[in-house]
């Protein structure tokens, strides 16, 4: 009867898991095939526009729904520039605008709304502004302008397209990689690693379609939100969530697989191989994910719309990269079982006991031998060498770069306003926004013209911008007539005040500076906007920004830490070295930048962002040593449980940090300043991390302070190790398949 039981029972046990494995393979292989799909529509519901990031309370966001009334809503403005070999004369200009007007349409571009051809002062260059339907495809418009315009002026020894409607083309084009050329490296770069890694064609492909899957899952979710108006998809979100999912799911997997791999040499039966590997890195891996969770949501305290809305979209990503790692990835090893690892085989131990991994004569063993006679050697050499690098912070300029820089290589926008800043002023075609009443109109001019920096300003009238001076509308004196009144809205007008410098320097975002200080004394209330304002309230939210969440972030990775670890000092002593290490990286990439490429600056949320990445994912891998160092010391004790976890993990973590550090370099790819920025300090960070601190400098000082780590735990007392538990497993015996 009991062994009729017993079948029934064990019958019921396969064909539960056989449901289980069938039902978590089903849900991810409908994920993947949705979420494939949706991917190459997280473009287009994508925007770059920065005045859609500010906060409302901005000034140039007031000013930039105030303009609305003067202007027709639901346009983005190009500056057209034609550049010619000798002076126009006569009615020159009259035909080239009249040419313009003729040529070929162009969908969402009415260049019947265009103001008149400006000719520069010495005949050698003239522009126009041409409005372009923001909500159509302004890329596919400007490549249109660029095009027709050639063809209608031929007699332009050049046309530009500049302003902000051509660069907002040129980033979109620097975009267009995101789901093609960003994701095909990042990929390759991963697959390569791991076949390096595990020295197996098939285990590679299982982990890199369990990030590709939760890739997939992430995309779908955020595409419905998107799409749903729940959340700002901002263009440079999407390649860091690409990157974020696929590195954070490989290094889970990369921790995973190594549990697995020590408990099918212990388990002969690859079911309680996947148990043990589950029982012993679920925590590991879910304090890693929620710390970087935890990081990510602290954005949602940012000013900034592209900040706040990255927090829960990337958290999105990391969700799925957990469930993937919990759910996808253990059946999947669990139905290849040790055929995963061919053409090596692990071997089960026959009953001569777990090899411990210290018996060895490695690199990792070496290193513990090492930091076992000189801890505080190494500990105080590597924390002064990453101080030297620290001392580079004092060279980053992160105060904002100007806009045409954005898009690194060859910008046709940016030629443009090379070409504009060489005949006209610097700020033409992009001027500061003012809106004053008609009764202060005069002393609000006077006010601006008063302030260095700027070049003239014109007021909007009936027939296009004119030019206005403290005496009142200049061409009025003249008789022009009733064709050039000033355009009224609620008893206000618009003032346009263009800058002596490019709209996107900071000698430009200084007399904007000027220019709200001088209006003060008009009047409080008057406000200035303009592409200019909008560079210069965003740097200031992105300033601001920084103040309050790198604060937040150190306090919620802290406590996540302490109740992980159980401890106050070993959460304290992790986020000293990973604060240390971030200085390091930003330090050292200031060099370069300054250096090697030549950066003329950065944007305000670059150290942020990197802030945020590094410390969340730094912490990673000195959780996964640091919860095995606890798992050993109770055991071996704490100055013997460090150096264990050390060559136990040693693997594992650089090959996680490896994979981490190619996949961010990978967003190099596109040729966008920003993003390049942040490709090379998280990967120089997660190097740093990786090879210093979490292999010497974390290692040397937790092994100086001994069992004091773990205060104020029961670990923190100098009790007997515990015998009863079992001496880990080397962390890698594989031997060839025999033939």
């Amino acid at each position: 009867m009991a062994t009729g039981d017993n079948a029934v029972l064990g019958s019921w046990a396969r064909v539960r898991r056989i449901l289980i494995v069938a039902g978590v393979l089903v849900v991810w292989l409908a994920i993947f095939a949705v979420g494939g799909r949706t991917f190459s529509q997280l473009n287009d519901l994508g925007t770059n526009d920065r005045v859609q990031f500010l906060p409302a309370s901005a000034e140039s966001t007031l000013v930039n729904e105030a303009q609305a009334e003067f202007r027709a809503e639901g346009f983005i403005y190009a500056v057209a520039v034609f550049t010619f070999d000798e002076p126009l004369e006569g009615h020159d200009s009259a035909l080239i605008a009249r040419d313009v007007q003729r040529m070929e349409p162009i969908e969402g571009v009415p260049i019947f709304r265009s103001t008149p051809l400006i000719v520069a002062d010495d005949g050698l260059a003239a522009e126009m502004v041409i409005p372009i339907e923001s909500e159509g495809a302004v890329d596919e418009a400007v490549a249109g302008l660029r095009a027709n315009l050639a063809d209608a002026v031929p007699t332009a020894a050049a046309v530009y397209v500049t302003g902000p409607a051509g660069f907002t083309a040129d980033i979109i084009a620097a975009f267009a990689g995101i789901d093609g050329l960003l994701l095909l490296v990042a990929l390759g770069a991963v697959l390569l690693i791991l076949i390096i890694v595990y020295r197996s064609p098939i285990l590679p492909l299982l982990v890199l379609f369990t990030s590709l899957s939760a890739l997939c899952g992430a995309v779908l979710v955020v595409a419905s939100l998107a799409r749903s108006d729940v959340i700002l998809l901002a263009g440079q979100t999407q390649g860091i969530l690409l990157i974020l999912v696929v590195g954070a799911t490989t290094n889970y997997a990369l921790l995973y697989v190594s549990r697995y791999r020590e408990a099918l040499r212990v388990h002969p039966s690859r079911w309680r191989a996947t148990a043990e590997a589950l029982r012993r890195s679920w925590q590991p891996i879910l304090a890693s994910g929620l710390t970087v969770i935890a990081a990510l949501l602290v954005l949602l305290f940012s000013q900034l719309d592209s900040n706040r809305t990255l927090g829960p979209i990337a958290s999105i990503g990391i969700l799925f990269a957990l469930a993937a790692s919990f759910t996808l990835l253990p059946t999947l090893l669990a139905l290849f079982g040790r055929v995963a690892f061919w053409p090596r085989r692990i071997r089960p131990a026959a009953g001569e006991g777990p090899v411990d991994a210290m018996a060895g004569s490695g690199l990792w063993v070496r290193l513990a031998a090492l930091i076992r006679r000189s801890h505080r050697k190494v500990w105080i050499i590597t924390g002064v060498a990453l101080l030297v690098l620290c001392a580079g912070i004092t060279q980053l300029r992160a105060d904002g770069s100007p806009s045409s820089e954005y898009v690194l290589g060859q910008s046709d926008a940016r030629d443009g306003l090379a070409v504009l800043a060489e005949h006209y002023p610097a700020g033409a075609g992009t001027p500061a926004i003012v809106i004053v009443d008609t009764a202060r109109m005069l002393d609000a001019t006077a006010a601006i013209l008063d302030v260095e920096g700027v070049d003239h300003v014109r007021i909007a009238t009936l027939g296009g911008p004119t030019p206005i001076t403290a005496e009142g509308i200049q061409p009025f004196a003249a008789g022009a007539g009733i064709a050039l009144a000033p355009i009224v809205v609620d008893d206000e007008v618009l003032l346009e005040v263009t800058l002596d410098d490019a709209a996107d320097s900071l000698a430009a975002e200084q007399t904007v500076r000027d220019l709200r200080g001088a209006l003060d004394a008009v009047g409080t209330d008057l406000l200035v906007g303009g592409p200019t304002a909008v560079d210069l309230d965003a740097n200031a939210a992105a300033a601001s920004d920084r103040a309050i969440i790198i604060p937040l972030v150190l306090l919620a990775i802290t406590l996540i830490l302490m109740l992980l670890l159980r401890s106050l000092v070993a959460p304290l002593l992790v986020i000293g070295t990973v604060v240390l290490s971030f200085g390091a990286a930003l330090g050292g990439s200031a060099i370069v930048f300054n250096t090697v490429f030549g950066f003329t600056g950065a944007d305000p949320t670059v150290p942020l962002f990197a802030f945020v990445f590094l410390i969340a994912l730094g912490v990673d891998y000195n959780i996964f040593l640091m919860t095995r160092a606890r798992e050993e010391t109770s055991t071996h004790g704490a100055r013997e449980g460090i150096l264990r976890s050390l060559v136990l993990t040693g693997g594992v973590i650089t090959s996680a940090g490896i994979v981490l550090a190619a996949t961010f370099a990978a967003l190099g790819v596109l040729p966008l300043l920003f993003l390049a920025q942040i490709a090379f300090i998280v990967a120089f960070g997660v190097l740093l991390d990786t090879f210093v601190v979490r292999t010497l400098l974390l290692p040397a000082a937790a092994y100086d302070l001994g069992r004091r780590t773990w205060w104020p735990s029961r670990l923190s007392r100098d009790d007997p190790p515990r015998e009863d538990l079992p001496a880990p497993v080397a962390e890698e015996r594989l031997e060839p398949v025999a033939g």
